[in-house]
């Protein structure tokens, strides 16, 4: 976009000299909405000032010349005229002026000029931002993020761009200093926006303005050796572009030659990345070649090669291996015969488009610089991104697709006023919000203050009782919306409330932030379980007349890892208190009480059995073909136990022994003495307990046992007996357990089976 055509900044604006360029491919109403426009500004703007001293009527023309040129619609080129108006802030509701606004220009001119005030207050806000909270690539990346969510309509941000291109101009044609942060803010805020949005002229003139004003030295010296060689560079390109446009028609190939010129900025910028004198620069010169397919990419290629010379390590193919970011094109560089260098570009007009529009792909690789593309971004910002670059295009596409059937997507902006609707899932994904530093956050959309607070820090979040919202206090379940300044008010101490975990009353939003909550209440719980566990525990040592007892020490000797987890297990009822009364009464508390023999821990351990144990009162309930009063005993070997199937077997001098049908001791004992089988049966059991074998296998890892014993205890079931052996890291353990019916060791096998790396089975 050239300088030269900017009006003279001494010449009186909105007069017909400007309403001719300003107006530039409008129809009769879009000339008669910017003209009454101008009528409605030029008297209250005469006289004021922007901040950077420029005159406010000079700079409003300026911009409406600079949207002319990008070819905008009327309603965006009347909005940056009326935005500049100094009124009431667009938040504070309908004032005096708003109301003749709307009824003036109507409510699509409103929205947008609101939404460039908003974005006004914005870069006020960031311009005091603190060095410490505004720098850094991220906080960068997330102001222009804020900033393009802000503009529902992005013609917003385009207005903004075209409003700091003006100021940049105004600094170079009038010799006054432009403010270092100023610049610097240009490169690293509005640039990258304009080249995401595909804006290049925007982008290019932007960078080589800032660039003088940031590097003066740096910037006349290239431009310097530039202009040392323009005409004959020039001269060059028209040369070379009519060679190759008369090659490619001779060989019947449709395609479109122009040359393509580089930027002071983006020269710099290349030495700088590349590690390159000026004089190895070898895209000084550039064409770019647009044909029809990918075959007559290659055809075009060949040709080009045929002509000049290709130079070595300068052929890169994008089209069979494209760049991550999607970008696809053949660029190489050749010599003539004079050995001077240029590049040449060549892809599709799909590729093209592609490059130019599709889905923000070009900025992606620009802006990662070396990386290559690593850049990325969510897809509703380039969705969002990808429209606007279409909308810009459309006015100067409209002529080819006017009236071609199929071809709705310019019809329908048209009809809409150049705007599109948002692509679905796009809307709040996510809001931008500030600290009163300036500090740009990123949170879900439907964030409320107390979301802003845990993000800032987990024990502001605790605290937080009240918020700020652009100095306004709120309720702390209000929700946050990009643009806004919150403030949060904290207690010098406290928690959180229960309340904030009620989905219900929306207070959060962030999974990150409910989790932060649960943690709170669940560390607060773990401690009242260990105060209540330890005096439990400490209770039952005082019955046992044991308060001297070393706490940790026992604890290890019942595998637990410490003392709390032994008060939590046994505040949660997982733990029996009758454990610890047979570790210190069968003698195995002296473990605890003398140090250098905690480690001498048994591999089987036998606690203490139930009063109705089978094994205690000999009384079986079985029935012996009809006859409870025959002696019978239970088989070792298979542990019967109700309702398992049972038989008897006569044996000399002891009885009857019960096995189960299944038991393969029995099966040997039939095999060998069939005429001592008798019929058996269960009778009435009543609450007898019947000692049964659980057979487990597992991995080794520490609180095996631990975990095991906890499972037994949590069903309430007396263990007899442990007997424990281990193998190459495979531990196989035999616990006999007292039971009642099948109905409890059912439900044994399945809580033991559900254990990590825990196979059980009824032995």
């Amino acid at each position: 976009m050239p300088t030269t055509d900017q009006p003279d900044i001494h010449a009186p604006p909105f007069d017909e000299g400007w309403l001719a360029r300003a107006g530039e491919g409008l129809d009769e109403a879009g000339r008669h909405l910017l003209t009454l426009a101008a009528q409605w500004v030029r008297g209250p703007l005469l006289g004021l000032e922007a901040t950077t001293g420029e005159p406010l009527d000079g700079h409003s023309a300026a911009v409406a010349c600079i949207l002319a040129e990008l070819g905008t619609d009327a309603e965006t080129r009347a909005s940056a005229l009326l935005a500049v108006l100094p009124g009431e802030h667009p938040a504070s509701g309908a004032g005096a002026r708003q109301d003749p606004l709307r009824k003036a220009f109507g409510t699509e001119v409103v929205s947008l000029v609101q939404g460039t005030r908003a974005l006004l207050r914005l870069g006020h806000l960031a311009g005091q931002a603190s060095d410490s909270a505004a720098t850094g690539t991220d906080q960068k990346e997330m102001q222009r993020k804020m900033l393009l969510a802000m503009a529902a309509d992005l013609r917003i941000v385009v207005m903004r761009l075209a409003s700091r291109l003006q100021s940049l101009r105004w600094y170079a044609s009038s010799k006054n200093p432009c403010p270092a942060g100023f610049a610097r803010e240009t490169m690293e805020l509005y640039t990258p926006l304009a080249n995401r949005l595909g804006i290049w002229q925007i982008k290019w003139e932007m960078e080589d303005l800032a660039f003088r004003f940031l590097e003066p030295d740096t910037y006349k010296a290239i431009a310097r050796r530039l202009e040392e060689k323009r005409v004959e560079r020039e001269a060059f390109i028209v040369a070379v572009v009519g060679q190759l446009q008369d090659a490619l028609r001779d060989a019947r190939i449709p395609a479109e030659v122009t040359g393509r010129p580089k930027h002071i900025f983006s020269i710099w910028n290349k030495m700088r990345i590349k590690q390159l004198e000026f004089s190895q620069l070898f895209d000084l010169r550039a064409l770019r070649v647009i044909v029809d397919d990918e075959r007559a990419c290659y055809a075009a290629l060949a040709l080009a090669h045929s002509l000049w010379t290709p130079v070595s390590d300068e052929f890169d193919d994008y089209i069979s291996r494209p760049k991550p970011n999607g970008y696809r094109s053949l660029h190489t560089v050749v010599a003539d015969g004079q050995g001077r260098t240029f590049e040449i570009q060549i892809r599709t007009r799909d590729m093209h488009q592609f490059a130019e529009y599709g889905m923000a792909a070009h900025w992606r690789y620009k802006e990662a610089g070396p990386r290559g593309g690593e850049v990325a971004a969510a897809g509703g910002y380039d969705q969002k991104i990808a429209w606007m670059r279409q909308l810009l295009a459309w006015d100067k596409d409209t002529g080819a697709t006017a009236g071609k059937d199929g071809d709705g997507a310019p019809q329908d902006r048209a009809a809409g006023g150049g705007r599109a609707p948002a692509p679905a899932g796009e809307s709040g994904e996510r809001i931008y919000v500030m600290t009163p530093q300036a500090r740009v956050i990123e949170l879900p959309a439907g964030a409320t203050p107390v979301d802003f607070a845990y993000y800032l820090h987990t024990d502001l979040g605790h605290r937080c009782r009240g918020a700020r919202v652009d100095g306004q206090m709120v309720p702390l379940l209000t929700r946050l919306a990009t643009g806004q300044t919150v403030e949060i008010i904290a207690a010098k101490s406290g928690g959180p409330s229960r309340d904030w975990l009620n989905p219900q009353l929306g207070f959060l939003a962030s999974p990150r932030s409910r989790a932060k909550v649960r943690a709170w209440f669940n560390a607060i719980e773990l401690q009242q379980r260990i105060s209540q566990g330890q005096a439990m525990v400490e209770k039952e040592l005082q019955r046992l007349g044991k308060t001297a007892i070393n706490l940790e020490q026992m604890a290890q000797q019942l595998d637990f890892a410490r003392a709390d987890d032994l008060y939590v297990a046994v505040a949660k009822e997982e733990f029996s208190l009758r454990q610890i009364d047979y570790l210190l009464g069968a003698g195995k508390g002296r473990a605890a009480e003398t140090p250098d023999k905690a480690d001498a821990a048994p591999e089987a351990r036998v606690y203490a059995s139930g009063v109705g144990s089978v094994a205690k009162t000999g009384k079986s309930g079985v029935l012996v073909v009809g006859v409870d009063s025959l002696m019978t005993q239970l088989a070792r070997c298979c542990r019967p136990a109700p309702p398992d199937d049972i038989m008897g077997f006569v044996t000399r001098g002891r009885g009857v022994s019960i096995h189960r049908r299944d038991c393969p001791s029995y099966a040997a004992l039939a095999g060998r003495h069939p005429e001592r089988l008798i019929d058996v049966d269960w009778g009435d059991t009543g609450d007898a307990l019947y000692p049964i074998d659980i057979s487990i296998h597992a991995q080794e890892r520490p609180s095996l046992l631990r975990d095991l014993s906890e499972v037994f205890a949590k069903l309430r079931l007396n263990v007899i007996s442990v007997n424990t052996h281990s193998r190459r890291s495979l531990a196989h353990m035999v616990f006999t357990i007292e039971v009642k019916s099948g109905e409890q060791i059912g439900r044994a096998l399945a809580a033991l089976n559900e254990l990590a790396g825990v196979s059980a089975s009824r032995h």
